[in-house]
């Protein structure tokens, strides 16, 4: 891809942030509650405190100039003071941040090393008892509530088989000196193999309930894939040629099937961020998407309108690496 059009799509981000800010700072402005009213709560403070307080948090100016007030900081990195935190956003979100990366890529590769092999072997052995077996999977992973089958693992796991634990990313023994600020990999690199152990416990449960629906998503997608690949001249004259099958399916097949799957797998990590805010506070899990159910029921509008651009940055930026990737691995594609 030419340099001109890596600066073109990176271009069209600007549309897109500035699309979303407008839309969540108003969103946020027009929910019911008062930020100043939801922290003062049962306290005797007089309207000159009140007052004083709305002023600090810049809540006595019109919504339309707290907007601009907003765009202009923020595009110099600063998203202001969290006003539960009375500290940056941007600290308070690196702290939960690599919580919320973490579960997210424990996610993303249970549902690869689960989809994509189910979805090849489905289409190799069509209307077999394991393709069946994968279809009416894929249902059920599409159709399950992430927060009810998060209850039901909890319930079975945690209280009843006491084999899992109920929330938290480890036990209160461990301390793990941060290097990464990804527990699972700080834990192997200091050679704590207990505390890996016990953070492994801590995110299976979470990780599973939220690439359950991408693997089923994933796997109908391969598998479709698949079953068009196979059907084309070229796997034919392969086999004609006398190819073995592995071969065929590894080198030729599998390929050219992966294209449509690459990008399904982009837009669906990108919801994974979305859809963690339903699985942190399930599990308890202390990271970025619990952080922002919290803020917005505490009316906490500069954290919450920091993470939901965050959150559009990586879903565009993942759709833009996937582009990318699917003229790699289809070279007549150009963008």
């Amino acid at each position: 891809m030419s340099f001109g059009k890596l600066i073109e799509r990176l271009a069209q981000l600007i549309p897109v942030l500035l699309g979303v800010s407008v839309i969540v700072f108003f969103m946020m402005a027009l929910t019911p509650g008062d930020p100043v009213e939801i922290m003062i709560g049962d306290s005797n403070v007089t309207l000159e405190q009140e007052a004083r307080l709305r002023s600090d948090l810049g809540l006595d100016r019109p919504p339309v100039e707290r907007f601009f007030v907003f765009l202009k900081n923020a595009v110099s990195g600063d998203f202001g003071l969290s006003f539960y935190h009375r500290r940056p956003v941007s600290e308070v979100i690196a702290e939960r941040l690599p919580a919320t990366i973490e579960l997210s890529l424990v996610a993303l590769l249970l549902a690869l090393f689960t989809s994509v092999p189910l979805g090849v072997l489905a289409a190799v052995w069509k209307n077999t008892f394991l393709d069946r077996l994968a279809t009416v999977g894929s249902l059920f992973g599409v159709s399950l509530p992430g927060f009810w089958f998060g209850i039901l693992l909890l319930m079975l796991f945690s209280v009843r088989l006491h084999i899992l634990p109920v929330s938290g990313r480890i036990g209160y023994e461990f301390e793990v000196a941060p290097i990464t600020h990804l527990l699972l990999i700080d834990t192997l690199l200091q050679g704590r193999f207990d505390a890996f152990a016990n953070a492994l416990k801590h995110i299976i449960m979470p990780a599973v309930v939220l690439g359950l629906p991408m693997a089923a998503i994933l796997t109908r997608v391969t598998r479709t894939s698949m079953l068009e690949v196979l059907s084309q001249d070229y796997i034919i004259f392969a086999e004609a040629k006398g190819l073995s099958r592995r071969r065929i399916l590894v080198r030729h097949a599998l390929k050219n099937a992966l294209i449509p799957t690459v990008t399904v797998a982009a837009l669906q990590t990108g919801s994974l961020l979305g859809g963690n805010m339903i699985v942190e506070t399930v599990f308890g899990w202390p990271g970025l998407g619990r952080l922002v159910v919290e803020s917005i029921f505490l009316r906490n509008y500069p954290l919450v309108q920091a993470a939901v651009l965050l959150y559009a940055v990586t879903y565009v930026t993942l759709n833009f690496l996937a582009d990318i990737l699917y003229t790699v691995l289809n070279p007549r594609v150009r963008l």
